[in-house]
């Protein structure tokens, strides 16, 4: 091993450490190990710009634009109160429905906005009815990643496979992933109905009150409503079809922004331009660039080599040890870091040998998006659901968390495992 790839290595080790430990800002951290890469000569700035996935990027700006101009009409809120009234008021009835509604908007916009949107109604709903939120959002966490779990667009991970295999489009996560990810929603939301039937109790009278809520008054803007609407519609049909176009997913999504910021005015743009997560963005190119100093100094071959030779470079074996690895993984560390690293190593798999790599592909996304459930830090999503919990004086703690969620984890990686085993390599 040269003194350049211990050298990698060794920044690439020292930077994770600060990401799990969050003593800084995992912005900051990913960033100044980018920088360091360049600093010590792993490679050259024309390298690092090389690595940087702009289609990654260029997606998640683009949705996050348009997730902001449409946040402003109070469609989120309508859609809540509306789920929360045809429960009649009834709380595990409530539970089911949010659930619902935060995995399919997780899988069309994506999971980090939708919690964003939900949680703030979820509390209104818990308080409306005096009862604890906890099991509300808890419920919402694993049904947010769960349903990015689905599409191209739901989840970071998957954006980050998406722009590495083109071949990978809109259409091809939904036919692979969508399917297994409906199963693990109908157990999962099943397993929450029986934990949490006895806590999410309350009087008729408290029932009532949710009744006598009006969705209608959420919205507050009609016309930006049918705009951005239709705007979405759009762009969710061009992902669909960009494969057949040859665009980009990038390009989509940055058409689907600029055309709604088009036709609402230049006074939506300072304000959607603000919502942009720009902390997140940078942490992705923090990422690609610490990680593109293992690729061109050899350690990501060497390691493909290692997983190769573990399981003599059987497809089937293969895939189900990226699968299990990814979830376990992802589960104490943040799945997107995890995930950038071991794109390339995927790669170099092909490259030495194995023919089809989609199956390790479909593994290296199941197991990345939902080992994100098992703990409170396994995901961007859980994280900022805690923050809000925090804010409002619910304490969702590490440990209560994880007594929950992880086994139901667990539970979604063996349903993975048997429907990757007989979907790739038996059917």
């Amino acid at each position: 091993m040269t003194n350049q790839a211990v050298i990698a290595i060794g920044i690439f080790l020292v930077t994770y450490a600060f990401i799990i430990s969050e003593k800084l800002h995992r912005t900051i951290v990913a960033m100044s190990g980018g920088i360091l890469m360049v600093l010590f000569g792993i490679v050259s700035q024309e390298q690092a710009i090389h690595h940087i996935d702009f289609n990654t990027l260029g997606l998640l700006i683009g949705m996050m634009i348009l997730v902001a101009v449409t946040a402003q009409t109070g469609v989120f809120k309508y859609v809540a109160i509306r789920a929360a009234k045809a429960a009649k008021g009834k709380p595990i009835r409530i539970l089911v429905y949010l659930s619902i509604i935060t995995a399919v908007a997780s899988a069309f916009l994506d999971n980090v906005t939708t919690v964003l949107l939900i949680v703030p109604v979820t509390f209104s709903i818990a308080r409306q009815l005096q009862l604890n939120p906890i099991p509300f959002l808890i419920t919402e966490i694993i049904a947010s990643n769960a349903g990015g779990t689905a599409t191209l667009i739901g989840d970071p991970p998957n954006i980050m496979i998406g722009s590495a295999v083109p071949e990978l489009d809109f259409m091809a996560f939904m036919i692979n992933l969508a399917p297994v990810v409906f199963v693990i929603m109908a157990v999962t939301v099943l397993c929450f109905v029986f934990i949490y039937r006895k806590q999410l109790v309350t009087s008729p009278e408290l029932s009532a009150k949710i009744m006598q809520m009006n969705e209608r008054d959420e919205i507050t803007d009609t016309l930006l409503l049918k705009k951005s609407l239709t705007v979405m519609a759009l762009t969710i049909i061009g992902f669909m079809l960009h494969g057949a176009f040859h665009l980009e997913s990038a390009t989509i999504a940055l058409t689907g922004a600029f055309l709604l910021l088009l036709l609402t005015g230049e006074h939506y743009l300072e304000d959607a331009i603000s919502k942009v997560e720009w902390n997140t963005i940078f942490f992705f190119i923090g990422l690609f660039v610490l990680v593109s100093g293992l690729v061109e100094t050899g350690v990501i071959a060497k390691l493909a080599g290692e997983a190769i030779n573990l399981t003599g470079g059987d497809p089937l074996h293969t895939s189900l040890l990226i699968l299990w690895l990814s979830a376990i993984a992802s589960a104490f560390v943040d799945n997107i870091p995890f995930v950038a690293t071991m794109i390339p190593m995927i790669k170099e798999m092909g490259a030495l040998g194995i023919t089809n790599l989609e199956p390790l592909w479909w593994s290296l996304a199941l197991g990345a998006c939902l080992g994100g459930n098992g703990t409170l830090i396994g995901a961007s999503a859980n994280v900022i659901v805690a923050g809000l919990a925090s804010k409002e004086g619910y304490n969702i703690s590490f440990m209560g968390f994880l007594k929950v969620a992880f086994p139901l984890m667990l539970l979604s990686i063996v349903i993975s495992h048997l429907y990757v085993y007989l979907r790739y390599f038996i059917w």
